[in-house]
């Protein structure tokens, strides 16, 4: 037993099974909670025991979080410096260096990548740091001077900011903590078109990368068509459904500093002529585009987690039902739909027959040609059902 850590122990009842096979976390109800590990400052290391007191590895506690520890290492005695930070990075970095020519891709996916509730995307020479954990950020200045190390990024950003912050009892904070600060929007090529990320004031880290193949397989779909990208982001599945042949694009959003990094990215990448941007709720410029009797060839939704968690389920499974009857009217006899969802609480299943009824309300039919996930830079703990959310169902819908 390593000497200094305080111990944790399951309740006797506890499914200590589930830890030995891989699931990282354990929830506050499964935890024996005395006034010792109450008295654990949120991020604190301990030693996590079984109910018969047999060390399962060393976990960080947080009891203001529903998720009271995270399995940090199966070797209880291990040490927590930069030469274990270096040897996590290293092991995300080697399998991104194999999948990408490019250093543009998410470095660290949490739990997935050996790094509970870290999630780090590369730009280039810049990386964005999400610590959304209690140890995280206690261990954030070693984090930053393994991942310069490893990476030789000059420029690290602190994104403190979203929901799961909340959860684990941290403060907001946007902050450059290393290097000099991004001069203006990060230029970042991807399936064959220019990107612009702010990425000090953009959404989440700047650029969701977690959607690169799915917007090269609708790009294949575009080929010669007219797109609509609604919740578009900085230009999302529009850009690259113009890389890929798209004779011209709409693309919706309600912010309109993510439209105007959509316009520059599209004349960065050669092709500004051929889109054209509307800002606006996304339900009500669907309702408009219903009105006008618009038409096109391809229709993608990609809109926010509706359902990030279980009480969040039905009201969001309704608004993606929604998305769906208002989208389906849209598509052109033959054309093809792509409804998308990041919520971790609706399964693929609940996801799919939301939008069946919605296309269904819509008054059209259509078949599922293909189910995509989110790219192999955000891999997936096979233990841990939330570490696969992204859900992207294309159908190609009848006249």
């Amino acid at each position: 037993m390593p000497r200094g850590l305080p111990v944790v122990r399951l309740r006797p009842r506890a499914e200590a099974r589930a830890i030995r096979h891989g699931f990282p976390w354990v929830y506050a109800d499964e935890l024996v909670t005395d006034r010792r590990t109450m008295a654990l400052m949120p991020g604190a290391l301990a030693v996590l025991e079984d109910g018969e007191r047999r060390p399962l590895g060393l976990v960080t506690v947080n009891t203001r979080s529903k998720i009271i520890a995270r399995m940090l290492d199966r070797n209880p005695g291990a040490s927590l410096d930069q030469a274990w930070f270096e040897a996590r990075l290293a092991r995300a970095a080697a399998l991104r260096e194999r999948l990408f020519d490019a250093p543009f891709y998410r470095l660290v996916h949490a739990e997935a990548d050996g790094l509970p509730g870290i999630v780090i995307d590369r730009f280039g020479a810049v990386a964005v740091v999400q610590p959304n954990a209690a140890w995280a950020e206690a261990a954030l200045p070693v984090l930053i001077a393994a991942l310069v190390a490893v990476t030789g990024v000059r420029t690290v950003v602190k994104n403190g900011e979203g929901r799961a912050r909340g959860l684990e009892g941290l403060a907001e904070e946007m902050a450059v903590v290393h290097g000099p600060a991004p001069l203006g929007p990060v230029e970042v090529p991807m399936n064959g078109a220019i990107y612009l990320a702010d990425l000090l004031g953009g959404q989440k880290t700047g650029l969701f990368f977690d959607q690169r193949p799915n917007h090269a397989f609708a790009a294949r779909l575009a080929r010669g068509g007219r797109v609509l990208d609604v919740f578009s982001h900085v230009g999302g599945f529009a850009l690259a459904a113009l890389a890929g042949g798209a004779a011209h694009a709409l693309a919706v959003d309600a912010s309109a500093a993510a439209l105007a990094l959509a316009g520059q990215g599209a004349q960065a990448s050669g092709f500004g002529g051929r889109l054209t941007t509307r800002q606006g709720d996304a339900f009500e410029v669907l309702e408009a585009l219903g009105a006008e009797g618009a038409r096109f060839d391809l229709v993608i939704c990609d809109p926010p987690a509706f359902a990030p968690a279980k009480p969040a389920l039905e009201a969001g499974l309704r608004a993606y039902e929604r998305i769906a009857r208002l989208a389906a009217p849209l598509v052109a006899p033959g054309g093809f739909l792509v409804l998308c969802s990041c919520s971790h609480a609706a399964d693929l299943q609940a996801f799919r027959n939301a939008c069946a009824r919605g296309i269904g309300r819509g008054g059209r039919r259509g078949q599922i040609i293909h189910t995509g996930f989110a790219g192999p830079d955000h891999p997936v703990l096979p233990q841990l059902a939330e570490s696969s959310y992204l859900k992207a169902l294309v159908f190609r819908l009848d006249g």
